[in-house]
């Protein structure tokens, strides 16, 4: 059911809207408020999903009512309602997040219209945050150990910064785990993650992903094409083992890092970025430093915050958890019946080297879960769990 309120000093007014809505459909309760004030203190005080204001009222008008709204419930919809020499205030108030307005006296299907288009829109939102904390679960890093609790500290610490991090760990550690965290929890949440593996793209192709380029740059640029830096503007770009970036494009990234302008491959057109850089590898840049395959100066403007992601091996202790985590995960995804684990085949999971850290623990997990029995047993590790 639908909640909404009606906030009209008018009376008149104010009871020919309620006895629409509340006409209109079973499916919307509809409540009043004489005045702004009482208008905002229900607000506060109860949840709405639609909230039909009028401008010029006593003690506090709509603008106001709506200006207050928006930081307290930032999701509920704002339909105006104005007087004929209210239209200017109405529009700008469409500039300051209300959804649309009406003029007195009210128009029946236009009304109706835009308390039905106001609903849908909130429920859009609510469903993208419902479908953003699920995208947020993929990416959940499980486990208590100490060396996982430092870095879920230190993501506490820098996200609502925009400090450049770098994340350095071994193959299959969560490295992006970390990278993606670092952006849900920061200011920038709401805007594009852009991610770019440095490794897979071609280095004569690199500059272009990352930068863009114009028509005629190269052979195969029929067009003029953004790069990765433009997707990410506002938002933040997760540069993935970088170490095996070339030289070239990483005198291209130590430029926009410093002057926040990148410019496409073919261009000496400036173009203003604002892009938060996470970078990750699982090499030692230092030693790439010693041998000239990478830059210091680029090394220094990226390690502002560095994060180092352990081993599995070093964090034996969080198995479990993960052999849980993945489990549920695997037999939600493959609609399969639970399983569960026995405590020796735990024990040997956790005894177990793993080379490809956390990576490699899920794909022996999905293998027993397919394999094994009912109860995935000691046996059933030692049978199926073996390299």
């Amino acid at each position: 059911m639908s909640k909404i309120l009606v906030v009209e000093d008018e009376a008149a007014i104010r009871r020919v809207l309620v006895k629409i809505l509340s006409e209109e459909s079973d499916t919307y309760q509809v409540e009043e408020a004489a005045d702004g004030l009482k208008g905002l203190e229900a607000i506060r005080s109860n949840e709405y999903d639609l909230v039909l204001c009028d401008i010029k009222m006593p003690k506090m008008d709509g603008v106001e009512v709506l200006e207050a709204a928006k930081k307290i419930k930032p999701e509920v919809p704002f339909i105006m309602i104005s007087g004929h020499g209210d239209l200017d205030t109405a529009v700008n108030t469409m500039r300051a997040g209300a959804f649309d307005y009406i003029s007195k006296p009210p128009d029946l299907n236009r009304l109706l219209t835009t308390v039905r288009n106001a609903l849908d829109r909130k429920e859009l939102v609510v469903e993208n945050k419902i479908l953003k904390k699920k995208v947020s679960k993929n990416y959940e890093m499980v486990g208590d150990s100490n060396a996982i609790t430092a870095i879920k500290d230190m993501i506490e610490k820098v996200a609502p910064t925009d400090a450049r991090v770098l994340i350095t760990g071994s193959n299959g550690t969560g490295k992006e785990l970390v990278a993606h965290w670092l952006h849900e929890k920061s200011p920038r949440s709401s805007a594009p993650f852009i991610e770019v593996n440095c490794a897979a793209i071609p280095s004569e192709l690199i500059e272009s992903e990352l930068f863009g380029h114009v028509k005629g740059a190269f052979t195969s640029a029929v067009k003029d094409r953004a790069g990765k830096f433009e997707a990410a503007n506002k938002g933040t770009i997760f540069l993935d083992e970088i170490g095996d970036m070339s030289l070239s494009a990483q005198a291209k990234v130590l430029r926009a890092l410093q002057e926040s302008k990148i410019s496409r491959v073919g261009s000496d057109k400036d173009i203003k970025v604002d892009v938060r850089v996470i970078a990750a590898t699982n090499k030692n840049l230092q030693k790439e430093i010693e041998n000239g395959k990478f830059r210091e100066d680029l090394y220094h403007r990226l390690a502002v915050i560095l994060i180092k992601v352990p081993a599995l091996n070093d964090r034996r202790e969080d198995i479990p958890k993960l052999i849980a985590h993945f489990s549920s995960k695997i037999i939600n995804e493959q609609g399969m019946t639970p399983k569960i684990f026995s405590d020796k085949a735990v024990k040997l999971l956790k005894a177990y080297d793993w080379t490809g850290n956390i990576r490699e623990l899920r794909n022996v997990v999905e293998r027993l879960i397919i394999l094994g029995g009912s109860e995935v047993t000691e046996e059933d590790v030692k049978l199926f769990a073996s390299k």
